[in-house]
């Protein structure tokens, strides 16, 4: 495996944990700490990008009205049905849109789709990709236009 590849493979691993520990952060409110230390000893997140892992696991909590704000425009029809899973994976994918410019949209949407069709319902992929599409146009609009 090149570099590159494994980059890509620690990045997605890292995404994967803090999409399972923000969630967990969200239904049971426990402290981050406590959550940063659960996944650095029992959820091998050291096989991953940790500070990736770390950067999403606290710059995400502090800033979840500004981001569930940015995408919830896109939410027309699902409003009452957006799922703690769903709700942390737009959260992710938003968060990589607006902070790390370096991630092209497209690859933030397929690992969006990806993390939905691992733990989302049935048609997970298909409302995230719907609802990141339109965002993405919002906030890449060069990108998009490219």
């Amino acid at each position: 495996m090149n570099d590159k590849a494994r980059f890509i493979k620690k990045r997605r691993h890292a995404r994967d944990k803090a999409m399972q520990a923000l969630y967990q952060w969200q239904l049971s409110g426990e402290e981050l700490d406590w959550i940063r230390d659960h996944y650095q000893q029992e959820q091998g997140i050291a096989a991953g990008d940790e500070a990736y892992f770390l950067e999403l696991l606290y710059q995400i909590p502090p800033q979840v009205g500004a981001l569930d704000n940015r995408f919830r425009k896109y939410v027309t029809n699902f409003v009452d049905h957006l799922d703690p899973i769903e709700t942390n994976i737009l959260r992710i994918a938003t968060y990589e849109l607006e902070h790390h410019l370096e991630i092209p949209y497209k690859v933030v949407i397929n690992e969006a789709v990806n993390l939905a069709r691992t733990y989302g319902a049935d048609d997970s992929h298909k409302f995230v990709n719907g609802v990141l599409d339109p965002l993405c146009a919002e906030l890449r609009k060069l990108e998009v236009a490219r």
